[in-house]
């Protein structure tokens, strides 16, 4: 094969940068996305806790309601229990049997004016 002779002296030359300094712009793009991300950063991490808080509070007050109800019907049981053990019968069936009580008699009674 033939060698081919390239001749560079007609492609074009990138043109000099005449005293433009391109470091500070970059630095100051860098400085733009370095804030930008921080701040996303932040938000987003604010996004999470906040997010998580809201679950939180939300299993807190659903156990609390569970506790509640479960005070309401401990309440109505034990309102039932006082209301059974109030009752006179019952009172009376006590009196006779475990502690050996009677009605007075009519000459036991003294009436006082």
């Amino acid at each position: 094969m033939a060698q081919v002779r390239t001749d560079f002296t007609k492609v074009a030359a990138p043109p000099a940068l005449s005293g433009i300094d391109v470091t500070p712009h970059r630095i100051d793009l860098f400085k733009y996305l370095m804030i930008c991300m921080v701040v996303f950063t932040i938000v987003s991490v604010f996004h999470v806790w906040s997010r998580f808080k809201l679950v939180d509070l939300n299993l807190q007050i659903s156990e609390i309601s569970r506790q509640l109800s479960e005070a309401g019907q401990e309440q109505k049981r034990l309102k039932l229990e006082a209301a059974s053990l109030k009752s006179p019968s019952r009172i009376e069936a006590i009196a006779k049997n475990e502690l050996g009580m009677a009605l007075p008699t009519e000459q036991q009674i003294i009436h006082v004016k």
